[in-house]
């Protein structure tokens, strides 16, 4: 992939409408997987993708965004925006593969949580903290995949991995580059200055200790040329739960928890305590 796309470029690319998603990962690089529905207290969001797979002959738990293809995919999956109660799935998965000891894999794809009033109304927040708690304390192996974009804490809310790896045309922020730009300069049309500041490419969050690593993709995008993309990352994760599994679980949780802590901390030459 060349290196000279700039970060607007970058951010169009993770948003392509043709771009791989959850689905397409789960179908390329898992067998036999088994769809779990619903939050057991209210609904089902079906903008959470989620269940059991064999990965190489190995039971895995399974959690992603799911944008759709078509509009009326789109409408019913909010975009890729989930409502708490597709957090709260995402929740009892969570459990339950810590219950029976089995590795969590997510796939990272969404703008950020659903605005909605009735998300809202529902807890949004509660169901983001309680979801980002929940995997910051698991004793399993946790390989989080931003595949596309890596938006807010609807995002981060999956993203409490051991391991987080990053497609190399994804991106991964504390919100849009629109957003930003309307916040910041009170003009949203000044999105694509927004992403030259906001360290959100691949190769930016490297940098920063935000993630382990990046995984390459063809030079126009994940979108043209899927099957290398999908052989590489079978690769990389492959490579990484071998080595999580020699840890013990509480090795885990703590390997999980100094990761976080020194966020940042290769930019800043130090650790933060």
């Amino acid at each position: 992939m060349p290196n000279d796309l700039t970060p607007a470029q970058r951010v169009a690319l993770a948003r392509h409408a043709q771009r791989p998603g959850t689905a397409d990962f789960i179908s390329a690089l898992f067998t036999d997987f088994f769809e779990q529905r619903g939050d057991r207290h209210c609904a089902d969001d079906g903008s959470i993708l989620g269940g059991i797979a064999l990965f190489h002959g190995h039971p895995v738990t399974v959690i992603g965004h799911r944008k759709g293809r078509t509009l009326e995919e789109h409408m019913a999956y909010h975009f890729g925006m989930p409502s708490p109660e597709g957090y709260r799935k995402a929740q009892r998965l969570m459990l339950q593969a810590e219950k029976f000891g089995r590795p969590i894999i997510t796939f990272i794809d969404t703008p950020g949580a659903y605005p909605g009033l009735d998300a809202e109304a529902h807890g949004q927040g509660e169901a983001i903290a309680r979801t980002l708690a929940l995997l910051s304390g698991l004793t399993v192996p946790v390989v989080a995949v931003v595949t596309g974009e890596g938006g807010s804490g609807g995002a981060l809310a999956l993203g409490v991995g051991n391991r987080v790896l990053m497609l190399e045309n994804a991106v991964y922020s504390v919100l849009s580059p629109e957003g930003f730009a309307a916040i910041l300069w009170k003009d949203a049309s000044r999105s694509a200055e927004a992403c030259d500041v906001m360290k959100l490419t691949a190769a930016d969050l490297l940098e920063l200790g935000v993630i382990d690593g990046i995984i390459p993709e063809p030079a126009a995008g994940a979108h043209a040329a899927p099957q290398p993309v999908y052989r590489a990352l079978d690769a990389a994760l492959a490579r990484e739960l071998a080595a999580l599994s020699k840890l013990s679980p509480s090795a885990l949780a703590a390997n999980r928890y100094k990761k976080f802590r020194l966020m940042g901390s290769k930019a800043l030459g130090k650790e933060r305590l």
